[in-house]
C-alpha cells in the first residue's frame, strides 16, 4: 500500500460528507493542516468496462474504484506474505488516484489530530485522536477500530472513516492502531482494542471527551473488535459503550454461508483472502470457533444498542445479518441497513460512492441519537 501521509490526509477530507473537512497533509505526529475549499463534492466517476462476473449488480462508481485497484497489477493478497501484502495498493489508493485524476476540490478541516502511544500488556499501541476545532465543551467520544483482517492496513488507510465520524458527529474520535498478526497472534488485537477503550474511559476528560458518552465503531475486523470491547467492558464491570456501530463486521467462521458462496471471488474481499487473514492471525484454525472470533456464539446479553451496516457484494454480508439476529434474540436493540451494489470497504468512499455518503450519514445520525 502507499503510505503517503499527505495523500491520506487529503483523502480523509475528500471522504468526509455534508459539512466535512479536509487537510492538505498530515505529519508524523498526526497533526492535520488545512486546504482551501468550502464544501465536499461527490464527483461523478464512470467505469471503463462492464460489470464483472463476481458482481453483476455493482454500481458504476464502485466499479470504477475496483477497476483502478486492479490496474495496479498487484499480486493477490493470499499469495503473499503479510509483509508483502502490506505493500499492496489499497482501495484507499484507488480512490485517491481517482480524486487526483478528476481534480476534485477539497473542503476545509474542522478537526485537529494528534498521535499518542498507549502502554499495553506486552508493548505499545498508537492511537490517533481527532478533536473538533470548534467548541470547548466536553465532546462525546468514539473509539474506532480499523479493518484489514487483523493482519494488514493501518490508521492512514482508514483515516477517512475516522475523520468523517469526528466531523459529522461532532465527537472526539480515538482511532486505534492495534497490533497485527502474524507478528502478534490472537488474542493480541482483541486485548489491545480493550486496553485502548479502557484508557479512553479513564482519560476521556484529558482529550476534551465526556466520560459518560463513549461509543465504539469498527469496520470489518474492527467491527469484531468493537463487539468484543463491549463484551469485555460488561464482563469486567466497567462502563459499557452507549452505542456500537459495526460496518460489515467479521462475526463468524463459517465460510460456506450464502454470501460467501455467492461472492467467493468478489473484490476487494473474497473467500481466499478471508482464509489467509484467519490463518495469519490465529494460532490454529480451531480458534476460529472461539466466541471472540465467532461472536454470534458469544453471550450478547446486556450489550449496547447496535447499528449494523452491510454491503451487498461482500462475503461478510451474511455475517452482519446473522449478528443482527443474534443480538436481537439477546434483547439488544438493533438497527441495520444493507447497501446494494457496493463492495466491502465502501464505507470510507463518500467522495465517489453515493452509498458511502448515505452510510456515513446514517452511522453519524445513530451515534448522535445515542449520545443525546
Amino acid at each position: 500500500m502507499k503510505n503517503n501521509l499527505l495523500k491520506n490526509g487529503i483523502l480523509a477530507c475528500a471522504f468526509a460528507v455534508a459539512i466535512s473537512s479536509c487537510s492538505s497533509g498530515t505529519s508524523s505526529n498526526d497533526t492535520v493542516d488545512s486546504s482551501s475549499s468550502d464544501t465536499a463534492i461527490v464527483a461523478e466517476i464512470k467505469p471503463i468496462g462492464p460489470a464483472p462476473e463476481w458482481g453483476k449488480s455493482i454500481k458504476p462508481e464502485m466499479l470504477a474504484v475496483m477497476e483502478k485497484l486492479a490496474s495496479y497489477g498487484d499480486k493477490p493478497i493470499e499469495t503473499l506474505t503479510p509483509t508483502e501484502a502490506r505493500k499492496n495498493h489499497t482501495p484507499t489508493d484507488a480512490v485517491m488516484d481517482l480524486v487526483d485524476e478528476n481534480n476534485i476540490p477539497m473542503p476545509t478541516p474542522t478537526v485537529d489530530t494528534i498521535g499518542k502511544d498507549l502502554e499495553v500488556n506486552g508493548g505499545k499501541v498508537h492511537v490517533r485522536i481527532y478533536t473538533p476545532k470548534s467548541g470547548n465543551e466536553s465532546f462525546p467520544v468514539i473509539v474506532y477500530y480499523h479493518g484489514g483482517g487483523f493482519v494488514i492496513a493501518n490508521l492512514d488507510v482508514y483515516n477517512a472513516s475516522a475523520q468523517a465520524l469526528a466531523e459529522q458527529v461532532g465527537a472526539v474520535v480515538v482511532s486505534v492502531a492495534y497490533r497485527l498478526g502474524p507478528e502478534n497472534k490472537f488474542p493480541a488485537a482483541h486485548n489491545d482494542a480493550f486496553a485502548a477503550y479502557e484508557w479512553v474511559v479513564k482519560n476521556a476528560a484529558s482529550i476534551k471527551g465526556d466520560p459518560k458518552k463513549i461509543a465504539v465503531v469498527g469496520e470489518s475486523a474492527g467491527g469484531n473488535l468493537a463487539v468484543n470491547v463491549s463484551i469485555m467492558a460488561r464482563d469486567k464491570k466497567i462502563m459499557i459503550p452507549v452505542h456500537q456501530v459495526l460496518v460489515y463486521p467479521i462475526s463468524q467462521s463459517d465460510m460456506n454461508t450464502e454470501s460467501y458462496t455467492k461472492y467467493v471471488a468478489a473484490k476487494p474481499l473474497n473467500k481466499p483472502v478471508m482464509t489467509w487473514f484467519i490463518k495469519n492471525y490465529l494460532n490454529n484454525m480451531a480458534e476460529a470457533k472461539d466466541p471472540r472470533i465467532s461472536i454470534i456464539n458469544a453471550d450478547l446479553k446486556g450489550l449496547p444498542a447496535t447499528t449494523i451496516i452491510t454491503a451487498e457484494i461482500d462475503p461478510l454480508n451474511e455475517d452482519g445479518k446473522l449478528l443482527a439476529n443474534k443480538l436481537s434474540a439477546a434483547g439488544v436493540k438493533v438497527d441495520s441497513k444493507n447497501y446494494d451494489g457496493v463492495t466491502h470497504e465502501f464505507f470510507g468512499m463518500a467522495i465517489i460512492i453515493p452509498q458511502a455518503k448515505d452510510a456515513q450519514g446514517y452511522a453519524a445520525g445513530q451515534l448522535k441519537k445515542a449520545f443525546k
